[in-house]
């Protein structure tokens, strides 16, 4: 201990909190503090150092609030491990050989996106506004998500895509240490941005109308902070949360202070009718809904719901940072939102994406092989040998994405599932589902012999 603190005072340039957690950070930084390396008390840092406990206590809370530090239990505070973000995602779009028909990004079909020209057409004034300080949410597009938001939200606030808005609520109100609890399985960035953060992640296992609901009670307990849940159209299981789940898990966490966050990211695409447990407990709930795979990935667009006082940190980190969604951008959905025939082309796009669907998962039907869900892009296949059949379908020039990436826990054992973005299957869907029934057959063996 006496030699961790010599290291840290050797990097101190002021006697401040500040000045303590910058010099931590060095010692990391330099290796001479490494990840789960126990730090000393804080009494006998400030004893040591001479300064008060509270000019200590202030510095390890700056240092816990950047993920630097973290309380692990009876080992006391200790450096936070570093994690690679991105594993998870890396391996989830990992490809070893070329492909003709990739069907594992989980990607809308770009012929099933409304054009942009008549929008963009009737852009009066594509440069306005001309200053900062306007609103960050356009009224016309404020007005065009109240009307098909699934509860009365008290705020809304306009971000980057789904991604942005996890990333933007993460970061503003998880701490390291804190206990999230998660669908299992999940989705690969979700998962890695989670870890990135330092927190505990906990995954609750699906049924066909969505968490389970005494997994959650049994973790109650244990305080978790957030509960993370895709409530239609979840990626990967293409699971939908039905009123009465979403209902019954409202009542069971109301009351907890656990935040509720939703990211609906199959939105408009999805044959399931908008749901969110704001309906029950909106001061819980912080509820995303993105655009991207019903109007364009390129538009980078999501909305965001909750209440005022879980909101303010959210706003306040993101005025630090990008300020606000490109305006020009919002009134581009605002205006694809209102347009008639673009809501035709959505509504076309949303049974085209059902009726692929429903082709590939009616074929493995016969062949024995039962998907879950009934939603979304994607479908989640069970498979005798995950890696066996990644490498059976490559073979054949299909891209599809191994199971393993989604799970919050280690998979032990070769069975397992793949992801396959149905959505992206527009011909001879017969003949890809032939193929994904004999790929989820093969076994090692046979994948590396055939």
């Amino acid at each position: 201990m006496r030699a961790m603190i010599s290291a840290i005072e050797e990097r101190l340039d002021a006697p401040t909190a500040k000045g303590l957690a910058q010099a931590v950070s060095r010692a990391i930084r330099d290796a001479t503090l490494l990840p789960g390396d126990q730090l000393p008390p804080i009494r006998r840092v400030a004893e040591e150092l001479m300064m008060s406990p509270t000019t200590v206590s202030a510095a390890w809370q700056l240092l816990a609030r950047s993920g630097t530090i973290r309380s692990d239990g009876r080992r006391g505070t200790t450096v936070a491990p570093t994690t690679r973000g991105g594993e998870r995602y890396s391996r989830a779009l990992r490809h070893d050989s070329p492909v003709s028909l990739d069907l594992s990004t989980g990607i809308p079909d770009g012929l099933l996106l409304p054009p942009l020209h008549t929008v963009l057409a009737g852009l009066d004034d594509p440069a306005t506004p001309s200053s900062y300080l306007d609103d960050p949410l356009l009224d016309e597009l404020r007005a065009e998500l109240v009307r098909d938001w699934p509860y009365a939200a008290e705020e809304l606030l306009v971000v980057d895509g789904a991604m942005d808005a996890l990333d933007l609520v993460t970061r503003a109100l998880l701490r390291p240490g804190d206990l999230v609890l998660v669908e299992n399985p999940g989705f690969p960035p979700l998962l890695d941005l989670l870890e990135d953060r330092g927190v505990d992640v906990v995954g609750v296992p699906l049924d066909e109308t969505g968490v389970d609901l005494d997994r959650v009670e049994a973790l109650l307990p244990r305080r978790p902070v957030a509960m993370v849940i895709q409530p239609r159209g979840q990626n990967p299981t293409g699971v939908s949360m039905s009123p009465t789940r979403a209902r019954r898990l409202g009542t069971l966490l109301r009351g907890h202070d656990c935040i509720v966050i939703e990211d609906d990211s199959s939105g408009p695409i999805s044959t399931s009718s908008p749901i969110s447990l704001g309906a029950w407990i909106p001061d819980q709930v912080l509820h995303i809904r993105s655009f991207s795979k019903s109007h364009g990935p390129d538009l980078r667009i999501a909305a965001l719901s909750g209440p005022a006082g879980l909101l303010a940190p959210v706003r306040h980190s993101r005025a630090l940072g990008q300020g606000w969604t490109s305006r020009l951008l919002q009134r581009v959905l605002a205006g694809l939102l209102r347009d008639e025939t673009c809501a035709r082309q959505i509504a076309s796009a949303r049974a085209e994406y059902a009726r692929r669907r429903e082709l590939v998962v009616t074929r493995l039907a016969e062949h024995g092989i039962t998907v879950p869900g009934s939603d979304g892009l994607n479908i989640w296949v069970p498979v005798r040998d995950e890696a066996a059949a990644v490498l059976r379908l490559a073979s054949h020039g299909i891209a599809v994405t191994p199971g393993s990436p989604f799970s919050v826990e280690p998979i032990t054992g070769p069975a397992g599932h793949v992801r396959i973005t149905t959505g992206l299957v527009r011909q001879d869907h017969l003949e890809v589902a032939d193929l994904v029934a004999e790929a989820a057959a093969a076994g090692a063996w046979t994948a590396q012999h055939r």
